[in-house]
């Protein structure tokens, strides 16, 4: 019999409630416990916690913890919160994330290519008012990211018949590169601005990191075409939103779709919520689907039974 699983987190009661279901149906042969119901000596026995935005102190109590699966694809808050003694953290790498991610820069970028924030504003007005209809083709998108998430999004754009470019810190390795669609992408600070000035909208699918945060300030969107739209699915601190307010405001930028923010919920005293050229979105681009993870987390922990090796972790230099 194997020690237990805790599942360690701040998901709240409904949603502890599905994802102990659907950890415990994807594995039966593993005990899956909430920290709570894990008496001090089962505490001492586990080897592998689940983790959901969990609180330090529970972590520092599980003594042979040998590694940390989160529930999550992002992990920032998490090497944050842990620190640089944390047991290996492995993130959430499922396909369906990627999917539901893809779907919704797809959506998104249809949302501007085919002009909704002006048919919206010319609704409010009571003006009819046809505009010129742009195609796919003679729209080029510019994603910044190429991880599991930005490779999935290139894929849908193609299909749909968008130009794109794609941005990453680094050049992909051979192996990423293969699993891209015919696109052309560009790596280091220094090509970001040639990237930024060719696109007609930038969707960010980047980590936040100590190298992201702050990236898109106001030197960078100033790069941006003008008349060129923003979409951040990522995390709301890589943006810097006086900045972006400003260039919304002086006209350089048409319109920006924010699904993250720097603090969330986004509160309620924010100028983003009643700014003309903003669509606020309440993170929900990509939420985790609990019985895919359950999934990816089994195969994982399966794997881990079967040869003692713990699955690629995080590099918490990195943050990702």
């Amino acid at each position: 019999m194997h020690p237990p699983v805790a599942l360690v987190g701040n998901l709240g009661t409904d949603d502890e409630v599905r994802y102990l279901a659907a950890l415990s149906a994807a594995m039966p042969e593993e005990c899956v416990r909430p920290f709570r119901a894990l008496t001090e000596t089962e505490r001492a026995t586990v080897e592998v916690a689940v983790v959901a935005n969990p609180d330090p102190a529970e972590v520092a109590r599980l003594p042979r913890l040998a590694w940390i699966h989160s529930l999550w694809a992002g992990v920032e808050r998490l090497v944050r919160d842990l620190g640089a003694g944390a047991p290996p953290i492995v993130r959430l790498v499922d396909p369906e994330l990627a999917r539901t991610m893809a779907e919704a820069v797809l959506a998104w970028t249809y949302y501007l290519q085919r002009d909704m924030p002006a048919y919206r504003r010319q609704q409010e007005a009571a003006l009819w008012r046809p505009r010129a209809y742009r195609a796919p083709a003679d729209t080029t998108v510019g994603l910044l990211g190429l991880g599991a998430l930005g490779t999935a999004a290139a894929h849908r754009l193609v299909e749909a018949g968008f130009r794109v470019a794609a941005w990453s810190r680094s050049a992909p390795s051979a192996t990423a590169r293969a699993a891209l669609p015919p696109i052309v992408t560009c790596a280091g600070p220094d090509a970001l601005p040639d990237l930024l000035a060719r696109s007609d909208i930038v969707v960010c699918l980047l980590p936040l990191t100590a190298e992201t945060r702050g990236l898109l300030d106001a030197r960078r969107l100033a790069a941006m075409k003008p008349g060129g739209a923003l979409v951040n699915l990522a995390r709301g601190p890589i943006v810097v939103t006086e900045d972006l307010l400003a260039a919304l405001d002086a006209g350089h930028l048409a319109h920006a779709v924010l699904d993250v923010f720097e603090a969330e919920p986004l509160p309620a005293g924010s100028p983003l919520w009643r700014h003309p050229d903003v669509t606020v979105l309440p993170h929900v681009a990509a939420p985790t689907n609990p019985v895919t993870a359950a999934a990816v987390v089994a195969g994982n922990l399966r794997a881990y039974r079967a040869t003692g090796r713990i699955p690629a972790s995080v590099d918490t230099a990195r943050g990702y």
